[in-house]
């Protein structure tokens, strides 16, 4: 029987799962990727907020690599819990991967509970927007509307550590993004998602919908761990006031945008 996990519990990792595929896919996937992680010292001790911009679909190579970079140099209590789309990972076989991994239901609540434990998490703030957007907007970072990241940071009083990647949405090529096709089959009532992209990719070719994992095509990836954020102010009070909110987020977006433009033109040097 196929075990499945309680989405909402903080206590599915599996340390042993974890070092298996550091062992069987590390090495090989930095090579293919020729990737490199730069930033690591600059991760702050005790509970905060990974902010990453998503890319690839459900591959999401960039995550694995940035993980396991974080495993090799500080250890396993510094690789953060991921707040996941409660569809995606309930999927059949990616929910006994990913779940062993340290994956939960994205909510506030499960995210109080790691920082609780001193843990720290990771959140894709774009989520289905921009880990599907379009090819010719590869070099940019997408939230969209969603503000919540900023308003847990700040209920919770944790910083925000952005992290960005370049190059690991050129493994397909993500025709558009179907948002209207999405609204059509009313996807966000049925599936939360907003998106239902058209896509190319290895072996599946010409796909309408989430892309399955898919066969990378080779590109070179650059993930930087930049200077955690630490707002002026915290509290439930600034978390709800829309102003502050938005002010903060266009801090964290602004520096995401401007480590990504560096990346890509370390990335057209090599």
């Amino acid at each position: 029987m196929i075990k499945r996990y309680d989405i909402d519990s903080i206590d599915n990792r599996d340390p042993r799962m974890i070092e298996l595929g550091m062992r069987l896919f590390d090495k090989m996937t930095r090579w293919y990727f020729r990737s490199e992680v730069k930033g690591l010292e600059r991760v702050p001790k005790g509970a905060g907020l990974f902010v990453a911009n998503h890319n690839a679909g459900m591959l999401s190579p960039d995550t694995y690599l940035f993980c396991a970079a974080l495993y090799r140099k500080l250890g396993l209590d510094e690789v953060p819990y991921g707040l996941g789309h409660e569809v995606a990972i309930s999927l059949p076989l990616l929910h006994q991967f990913i779940v062993p991994l340290g994956a939960v239901r994205a909510s506030h609540e499960n995210a109080h509970k790691l920082f609780e434990k001193e843990r720290k998490v990771l959140v894709y703030p774009g989520g289905d927007l921009d880990s599907v957007r379009p090819f010719r907007h590869r070099n940019r970072i997408i939230f969209g509307p969603r503000r919540g990241y900023i308003k847990l940071a700040l209920r919770e009083g944790v910083p925000i550590i952005p992290v960005v990647a370049a190059g690991a949405h050129s493994t397909m090529m993500v025709l558009d993004d179907g948002r209207w096709l999405a609204e059509l089959l009313r996807l966000d009532r049925w599936l939360r998602m907003k998106v239902c992209p058209i896509a190319l990719s290895i072996p599946w070719g010409l796909t309408v919908g989430m892309v399955p994992p898919h066969i990378p095509w080779r590109t070179r990836i650059l993930i930087d761990i930049l200077e955690p954020i630490h707002f002026d102010a915290y509290g439930p009070d600034k978390a709800e006031d829309l102003a502050y909110v938005e002010s903060c987020h266009d801090l964290v977006h602004s520096r995401m945008e401007g480590a990504l433009q560096r990346l890509l033109e370390e990335r057209k040097s090599f």
